[in-house]
């Protein structure tokens, strides 16, 4: 989008670079990232960054500030995974935008998803890295945001997962976290924070304490840095030792509701000149006869799963009555594909990532480079110049 940095990115790419890139990926992760990376960054005006930032600020108060949303948002909960003793806001958010053309044929961001849940805070800032080294990009060029630099960003990440608590007393909890492709972010966060990484079906509970085992000795958890997917602990029917209804002596790095209360169900309930038209499926007044023109999303599915864009009359009755109130239909958007590539103009999604601790903070981008129906890297995996990928700005 800076076209003399484009040009020249493209003019420079080697294969060789790539492959580099991709080796110093795995090694300095500690484990090969078992999902497609871009050849490329993409390079943003500061403006519209700014603009993307200002915009997830006001969408997240528009959640948080709003008694009324917060009754609403209630009944997003399942009953048997509402924890309790909820903080007040979420510690992490995630706001999705695509780029699109107005009226006036300017461009202008659209939400695309709100999240209450962490993402790849630590892969992102490796991956930034070494974008600059291996295809030797501008020094001034930046990646961070609130005018942080990697050490400050680092001590803010590990204030938001640790808290005031000795690190080997946290946990970062996940579902079977060596086969999740994520695991490269698991790694890098234990290698920033000095904290173990546990499957959740590890976890022990003895009356209202939660433990894990390392080595013959049982080690209290007093903070737990939440990565599972409720989604896929009931699609996987893992048991566990606790129930997350549990009244536990324990913190969350990032409580669990906020997941359920920031999501696909937000969006409906959102005013904003960036967001989609969005309804409730059961509170359609009727199907669009133009169903071409939207997407049909399952309101806690994850990476996709469940999407169908530009749905039919089939797709929308197979669900039975009762289970309608789990699923948006959201007008459509037509990305613009701004990034220009050896394989054509490809289409960029850009996620601001948030850490609220005494404020709420935009602190990086995670940016999905996409030709497909969906932006995430498993949609775009036949391709090249596609996938993970990096924002920067000057």
């Amino acid at each position: 989008m800076i076209p003399h940095l484009r040009k020249s990115f493209n003019a420079r790419f080697t294969s060789d670079q790539y492959r580099t890139f991709l080796g110093r990926m795995d090694e300095r992760s500690g484990t090969h990232i078992d999902f497609r990376i871009s050849e490329t960054p993409c390079f943003f005006p500061g403006a519209l960054l700014e603009t993307m930032g200002r915009y997830g600020e006001e969408l997240i108060g528009q959640l948080v500030n709003n008694p009324e949303y917060r009754a609403i948002s209630e009944a997003s909960i399942p009953a048997e995974f509402n924890v309790p003793n909820e903080d007040h806001r979420p510690l992490f958010v995630q706001v999705d935008f695509g780029l699109v053309r107005n009226a006036a044929g300017s461009l202008e961001p659209k939400l695309v998803e709100i999240q209450g849940f962490p993402s790849l805070y630590a892969y992102q800032v490796l991956l930034c890295q070494q974008y600059k080294e291996a295809f030797g990009l501008d020094s001034d060029l930046k990646f961070l945001l609130s005018g942080l630099n990697v050490d400050s960003y680092n001590s803010l990440l590990c204030k938001a997962i640790v808290g005031d608590h000795d690190p080997e007393n946290v946990i970062l909890m996940e579902i079977d976290p060596l086969g999740q492709k994520t695991l490269c972010d698991f790694l890098l966060t234990q290698k920033i924070c000095g904290i173990p990484i546990v499957n959740i079906t590890d976890v022990e509970k003895d009356g209202s304490r939660l433990y894990y085992k390392r080595g013959a000795s049982r080690v209290p958890i007093r903070r737990i840095y939440n990565r599972a997917i409720v989604d896929e602990l009931i699609r996987k029917g893992k048991r566990l030792s606790f129930s997350f209804r549990d009244d536990l002596e324990v913190e969350w790095a990032g409580h669990p509701n906020w997941f359920f209360r920031m999501s696909k169900f937000s969006i409906p309930n959102l005013n904003h000149p960036c967001v989609p038209r969005t309804w409730f499926l059961d509170r359609l007044g009727g199907i669009p006869s133009d169903l071409e023109n939207y997407v049909l999303k399952p309101l806690f599915s994850f990476a996709g799963l469940g999407v169908v864009v530009g749905p039919t009359i089939a797709d929308i009755e197979k669900i039975p009555p009762e289970k309608r109130s789990e699923y948006i239909l959201q007008e459509k958007m037509s990305f613009v594909p701004l990034i220009e590539t050896p394989h054509g103009p490809t289409k960029a999604e850009v996620r601001v990532a948030y850490v609220w601790l005494e404020r709420l903070l935009p602190v990086i981008l995670i940016i999905r480079m996409g030709r497909g129906k969906l932006m995430g890297v498993d949609h775009n995996w036949n391709m090249e110049w596609v996938g993970s990928s990096a924002g920067f700005y000057s």
